[in-house]
């Protein structure tokens, strides 16, 4: 992945070096998030530097302590190779943010990042819920041995399937939404014309898609990963009727059928009641949880402006554990908001954290202030997929994982796309 990011941010570069491409009005109205993602790169690469142990000492008295018992390398990081390996990241994930906002400049361009994110999503539901229900239960392409019996997809954990479904939803819904008529139908041959129209059009191949999505969802029995899906559509579906400022037939009756005909009907035959009885079962993980947190918390107090270091969380957590000694340690965290601050430091959580509501209020006015459907549809795209992966973070480590984390940086860039269009997209203009 980072080799790809990297080619195709030297591609861009060298065009636009020839005058072949241009800086667009996107990225420049996205900079306080291109900034704070400038900030976070520098900052990580900043921990593996080697200091002196006075200033060490100054920024973060534990790690002067740790490195002179152990003798080593007298950084920030107290594992110097997965932060620079994290920095690498980081970089590319910046990258990223900036080619979505420079490519995604018309209306096609816009279309198919969104269609190839649908199939993505289905591809994803289709081959867990395949693996599932015909017992072959196999992941990337080895056997699984954890997570039998429930839906994982090419992921190893379901809740990371979850969370990336979630996100995929969004944007199949955010499509739907750009297609939904404004008007109410004047009479029933209308109605029965569009009817008739939505069969036989892209929308019943997306309705289609979203069906899929949802079975995926729910045959990963992931409690946060339906409830964040389920509570963001709800929420910003309530938020995306109210602004559009006229509540058609067909809008209410779409948000309906998502959340009753797809949850409901299609998640009783395929496993929702299952989900149900793991969310009334969580006592015993929910204390494992809290002791997972609790040690966590107690790293973000021996470490709170600088961190340990990024990546550092599967070294460091052992020297927290206060539970029974366990041959696997954590890899991550169980919740993104402390694993960051636990890593990065508090100033640079409020700096991500800044990053991420900015994104979420632009895409929140592009649904306010646009009149192209496609427009309102993305932003509520992005939206809904940074509130679901907000509730999600919360119980797990989706933007630990670099799929989730880069669709994020996707949907996080359509904000600022969908918001700062100089014009409506349409073919053959570009968003300069």
């Amino acid at each position: 992945m980072e080799v790809w990011i990297l080619a195709l941010a030297v591609g861009w570069l060298i065009q636009y070096l020839r005058g072949k491409v241009d800086v667009n009005r996107s990225l420049v109205r996205a900079w306080p998030v291109t900034a704070c993602l400038l900030v976070i790169t520098l900052w990580v690469i900043a921990q593996t530097l080697p200091l002196p142990s006075a200033l060490l000492g100054l920024l973060s008295p534990r790690s002067l302590d740790i490195h002179s018992i152990t003798q080593s390398y007298p950084s920030l990081s107290l594992d110097v190779h997965a932060t620079r390996q994290s920095a690498l990241e980081t970089l590319c994930y910046l990258l990223l943010f900036c080619l979505t906002l420079l490519l995604i400049n018309d209306k096609q361009r816009l279309k198919v990042l969104a269609k190839v994110i649908v199939l993505a999503g289905v591809f994803q539901a289709g081959y867990g819920a395949l693996m599932t229900l015909s017992g072959l239960e196999y992941g990337f392409f080895f056997k699984k041995t954890s997570g039998l019996g429930v839906a994982t997809g090419t992921f190893i954990n379901r809740n990371h399937l979850a969370g990336y479904l979630e996100m995929c939803l969004a944007v199949g819904i955010g499509l739907m939404l750009a297609e939904l008529s404004t008007q109410a139908a004047t009479n029933w041959r209308e109605s029965v014309h569009r009817f008739l129209e939505t069969l036989l059009s892209s929308k019943a191949l997306v309705r289609l898609a979203l069906v899929v999505m949802v079975i995926g969802l729910v045959l990963t029995h992931s409690r946060m990963g339906n409830t964040a899906f389920l509570v963001s559509l709800t929420a910003v579906g309530a938020f995306y009727l109210f602004v559009i400022r006229r509540i058609t037939r067909g809008s209410a009756i779409f948000f309906v059928s998502l959340l009753v005909i797809d949850l409901l009907v299609v998640g009783n035959f395929f496993g929702i009641e299952e989900v149900a009885e793991r969310l009334q079962q969580t006592s015993l993980a929910s204390e494992q949880r809290d002791e997972d947190s609790k040690d966590t918390l107690r790293i973000v107090r021996d470490f709170p402006l600088t961190g340990s270091g990024a990546g550092s969380f599967y070294t460091v957590y052992p020297l927290y554990e206060t539970g029974p000694i366990d041959p696997l340690f954590l890899r991550h965290a169980h919740n993104d908001y402390l694993q960051f601050a636990s890593e990065f430091g508090l100033v640079a959580l409020a700096v991500l954290a800044f990053s991420v509501l900015a994104s979420l209020w632009t895409a929140l006015r592009a649904q306010m202030v646009r009149r192209d459907r496609l427009l309102q549809g993305m932003g509520f795209a992005s939206t809904m997929a940074i509130v679901a992966l907000l509730i999600h973070s919360a119980v797990d480590f989706n933007l630990q994982i670099p799929a989730n984390a880069a669709m994020f940086v996707i949907l996080l860039a359509l904000a600022w796309v969908c918001r700062y269009c100089d014009r409506p997209l349409i073919s053959s203009e570009s968003c300069k």
